[in-house]
């Protein structure tokens, strides 16, 4: 796999050899236990609170929500949001290349589930695994045509979409295709999107206005993300932890 075709902020730390690893087990290592992610902590309650109510209350065997981890790689945030884990289970379900060839939870409504990165090999472990059932391989700043019809397709069907922790990444150009995307789906759809402290402020502030241009603010929380690497606290002196503000959206209408 090639390194995406974006401009990234080189202050922050980039963890490309881990995700093109086989398995999510130097995931959990080097960022969950190192840099303390616990931000999923975070993401499953602003989930629990404004879209797990209206989920299980429409989910149904026959008709499942169709839903979306946008830029997600192995997955940890669909096993936050859907299956309800938090982060200690995720990292104990991450232990050994063993444990985390299943998940240890159920989803705790009917779903069908499509999983989009750039990484081959994440999508191949979330499909093996089971957290995907649909998988698109896609370097969302330069997707040929015909992979970029699929990604603004299952964004159009979307009713549950999460980005979390990945939109920093994304130029505002694709940004804009994909939330457009997202908004032409018929009937009710939710959103949920963080955006990081310090990385990328101006970036935020963009993506904030095209959210709010094209869909409904339902609700927020800030939290924590994780800690700063060594690299990051040269960077901005004083800091310890990389914040998140995590945003729930709905279609309009």
């Amino acid at each position: 796999m090639t390194k995406p075709d974006v401009r990234t902020d080189e202050k922050k730390q980039h963890f490309d050899d881990i995700y093109v690893a086989e398995n999510p087990v130097p995931f959990k290592e080097r960022i969950l236990d190192q840099l303390e992610y616990v931000s999923d902590n975070f993401n499953r309650q602003t989930f629990d609170r404004l879209i797990l109510p209206w989920a299980q209350q429409n989910a149904s065997a026959e008709k499942p929500l169709k839903f979306v981890d946008l830029a997600g790689c192995f997955g940890n945030t669909t096993m936050a949001t859907l299956y309800g884990m938090d982060y200690e289970a995720i990292r104990n379900n991450w232990r050994d290349s063993e444990a985390c060839k299943q998940i240890d939870g159920q989803r705790r409504f009917p779903a069908t589930t499509t999983g989009i990165d750039i990484s081959a090999n994440a999508l191949a472990y979330g499909h093996a695994a089971g957290l995907y059932d649909e998988t698109i391989e896609a370097d969302l700043n330069a997707a040929p045509a015909d992979v970029q019809d699929q990604v603004e397709a299952a964004m159009q069907n979307a009713d549950v979409v999460i980005s979390t922790a990945s939109l920093v990444y994304l130029e505002p150009e694709a940004i804009a295709r994909l939330l457009d995307a997202f908004d032409k789906g018929a009937g009710e759809g939710y959103m949920l999107v963080n955006f990081l402290n310090p990385f990328a402020l101006e970036k935020a502030d963009e993506t904030k206005r095209m959210l709010l241009e094209r869909l409904e603010f339902v609700g927020s929380m800030a939290s924590r993300h994780r800690r700063l690497s060594p690299l990051e606290q040269e960077n901005y002196p004083g800091e310890e932890w990389a914040l998140l503000e995590i945003w729930v959206l709905r279609r309009k209408g």
